[in-house]
């Protein structure tokens, strides 16, 4: 057996193994996960060069959540980017989401029931412009991604229950926007002779405090020169998400992407 067909199945067996480990320690059960969700996070893009600097872009994605019993969003977006130099590229992007949010319940001072408006879906329009700058050190790629994202909400009538008449009656949910900045650091590295390419990011989003986090432990897979799928594990933290409602969540992140 030749040293590069040796290096590729080690490091199929050590992705694999580390996948093991994330989802066992993501076991709703498991001591790290009593107060955190669960949910797999699936996507499917595709990209297309236009000349030497410019590209575009596009990609579906489906989340679940509640240990990944619930089907949490749906999206699909747009992107186009150029090249300015050699290592800086700007981007902007759009993104149509298709949430389904949590019910609610709200009681009387005493205890009791005051009214219940079920789990609803509704749509979300996302705007983002984005400035990233790479370098290459040896066999590691690091790069510094700062994205403008603006998020509006449509005002949305709904249903709720209200316990004192006894009666279903109209809910609006009103609408709203939101802006946030995302700073994020993210490391590859080219393991020689492999098409396998482990990575690791950090991300804060922020909007005069600090929101919320993320950290990505994760591989991508070259399959042919056009054809790649991903495998990552995603742990967010979260301190007082204003855009998303989102909680702390373990996630276990598929994704494929063609080169057209």
């Amino acid at each position: 057996m030749n040293s590069r067909r040796y290096i590729e199945m080690w490091t199929v067996r050590a992705v694999r193994t580390a996948v093991l480990l994330a989802v066992l320690l993501m076991m709703p059960e498991g001591i790290m996960a009593q107060h955190s969700d669960f949910g797999v996070w699936t996507t499917v893009g595709a990209e297309k060069s236009l000349g030497e600097k410019w590209s575009v872009g596009a990609e579906g994605e489906f989340r679940t959540r509640d240990n990944s019993g619930t089907a949490d969003r749906w999206s699909f977006g747009l992107e186009g980017s150029y090249k300015i130099v050699t290592g800086l590229k700007l981007s902007a992007g759009y993104t149509l989401l298709y949430d389904n949010n949590d019910g609610e319940i709200t009681v009387h001072e005493d205890g009791s029931y005051n009214s219940r408006r079920p789990s609803y879906w509704g749509l979300r329009h996302r705007f983002n412009v984005s400035l990233t700058g790479s370098v290459k050190a040896g066999r590691f790629g690091i790069s510094l991604r700062e994205r403008w994202q603006y998020t509006y909400r449509p005002r949305k009538t709904t249903e709720r229950y209200d316990y004192d008449n006894g009666l279903w009656e109209d809910y609006n949910v009103r609408g709203k926007g939101h802006n946030v900045l995302r700073s994020r650091l993210k490391v590859e590295y080219d393991i020689p002779g492999c098409r396998i390419d482990p990575y690791a990011s950090a991300e804060m989003y922020n909007s005069f405090s600090l929101e919320k986090s993320r950290y990505i432990v994760g591989a991508e897979w070259k399959i042919t020169r056009t054809h790649s799928v991903g495998l990552y594990y995603l742990y967010q933290n979260v301190n007082n998400d204003k855009d998303d409602d989102d909680t702390d969540e373990h996630v276990l992140g598929l994704s494929y992407r063609i080169k057209l």
